[in-house]
């Protein structure tokens, strides 16, 4: 017994002097992490606060001070994991509850961080981090449900600014990042809201939400194919993802839709076109680009139905969509060109040029312009009541019916005020018939020039009566006139040979 007792006593006692050394050591490991953890060389100070861990597992100061480290090396979930680890061992080291607090606020657990920092404040009532700290989860909670409500209003704007001030606070939550580039890619800044999602992806490729994000900015970009993609992903990883299922079947209703639009479309079937592009236009009102362009499609098909007014308001809704939808304004200035709004016209295609300077461009804003121009003068065409193709034979028959339904003599017996009016007109005629029935002045008049620019036509000594004379006095089997008894106005007559 007595050489088991021996053999106890110098088997134990090297086991103390073993544990003596390694509480000695671990303290030196933490003295060494310390001295890193001052020089902001936070992983060196991780490394020996890992060893003094390893040491002396059973030290609560060890693992708070790891905490401290991972904090600043913005691992708040390993940090976390110290943190509760310390507080478990020890429940009265106040700064691993601190810590606690701190890492559940950085991840954007305000109501347990809470806690955390309720409990310091019961230990020490005047510790005055503790009860900033405090201040800043209360301040979270409220962002937070301020972004709920937001959310639910449909009001993105104010759900970014509240998930901006709550990140400020809770830098690592990825929930709050989330719905911040929902947000943004609900409100059309893509490129924002897809670096948000890939920096998150970057750290974890399998957060469905993130993919669902990504797919979204997709989907909202018009690559729909792509976009299925990843919500398909997402839903792999989280089969129950209410969002990513909506979007997914969404996306391939919209791309089915449109596909069916467009065929019939280069099938010459507009109406089916037509009703297909409005059928899209109702599936997802949130995908602004992709609806811009339905409008455009829509528009296209409606102008070749005829539908230009309709066709102009379908334009118009796709730039207010996307005002740097090119298309769009192409086919509206079209649309105000065949209703003869040429102000409008040329406004949509100095847009176009200002943006897209192309010698195509630069020829439909000059043409838009030359008509423009020749809307504002005299139109003889309207004058004699004859369309822009009339043959010769159309435009002397519509002088002859014009000339003689508003010449003075057969408004002699009327108002002076008729009277002056008619006269207008007869003289109006009689300019029309002038230019209209010279082939070098109808084409200068055709081609928008000014007709007084060489001097072939001035309208200031323009006499109408001479030209009713010349064309009525040379048709043998016509009209002709005689008021060689008396010249007043009254006494003209008409002799039908």
């Amino acid at each position: 017994m007595a050489a088991v007792d021996i053999d106890v006593l110098l088997d134990t006692e090297p086991q103390i002097h073993n544990q003596d050394d390694l509480e000695r050591q671990a303290e030196g490991f933490k003295e060494q992490g310390n001295a890193f953890y001052s020089k902001k060389d936070y992983s060196e100070a991780f490394n020996y606060y890992t060893k003094a861990i390893d040491a002396c597992p059973t030290n609560a100061s060890y693992y708070g001070n790891r905490a401290a480290t991972l904090m600043m090396l913005c691992r708040f979930r390993e940090a976390l994991e110290d943190s509760q680890q310390s507080v478990r061992l020890n429940d009265c080291f106040m700064k691993g509850h601190l810590r606690e607090g701190k890492c559940h606020l950085s991840l954007g657990n305000a109501m347990a961080a809470n806690r955390c920092f309720q409990k310091v404040l019961e230990m020490e009532p005047s510790n005055q981090e503790a009860q900033q700290e405090k201040k800043n989860a209360t301040a979270l909670l409220e962002y937070e449900r301020m972004a709920e409500f937001g959310f639910e209003k449909r009001d993105f704007r104010k759900v970014v600014y509240c998930m901006d001030r709550a990140l400020a606070l809770a830098s690592a939550c990825h929930r709050f990042k989330i719905l911040k580039s929902e947000c943004l890619a609900l409100l059309g800044r893509y490129p924002e809201a897809q670096s948000v999602a890939s920096d998150i992806l970057r750290m974890d490729s399998t957060n469905a939400d993130a993919l669902y994000v990504r797919g979204l900015c997709l989907y909202y970009e018009d690559c729909i194919d792509k976009a299925v993609q990843f919500f398909v992903q997402a839903l792999r990883m989280a089969p129950d993802h209410e969002k990513a299922r909506l979007a997914c079947r969404n996306a391939k209703a919209l791309k089915s839709k449109k596909e069916e639009g467009n065929q019939a479309f280069k099938n010459n079937n507009y109406e089916a076109a037509y009703q297909l592009y409005t059928e899209a236009l109702k599936i997802d009102p949130n995908n602004i680009k992709t609806n811009a362009k339905l409008y455009c499609n829509r528009a296209t098909a409606g102008a070749k139905l005829n539908k230009l007014n309709q066709a102009i308001e379908d334009c118009t809704s796709a730039i207010k969509l996307d005002d740097t939808y090119i298309k769009a304004y192409l086919r509206r200035a079209q649309c105000y060109m065949d209703t003869e709004q040429y102000e409008e016209a040329v406004r949509d295609y100095e847009k176009v040029y200002q943006t897209e300077k192309t010698s195509d461009h630069k020829h439909l804003l000059k043409m838009a312009q030359l008509e423009l121009k020749k809307s504002k003068r005299k139109d003889y065409y309207k004058v004699l009541g004859v369309g822009k193709n009339a043959t010769d034979d159309e435009i002397k028959k519509a002088y002859r019916k014009r000339a003689l339904m508003h010449h003075p003599d057969r408004h002699s017996a009327a108002t002076p005020e008729v009277q002056k009016e008619e006269e207008k007109k007869f003289k109006e005629v009689g300019e029309a018939f002038t230019v209209l029935s010279d082939p070098k002045k109808k084409m200068r008049y055709d081609n928008g020039h000014d007709l007084d620019d060489d001097g072939s036509f001035d309208g200031g000594d323009f006499d109408a009566n001479n030209i009713f004379r010349a064309f009525f006095g040379g048709h043998g089997g016509g009209f002709s006139f005689d008021s060689s008894q008396d010249s007043g106005p009254g006494n003209f007559f008409f002799q039908f040979g």
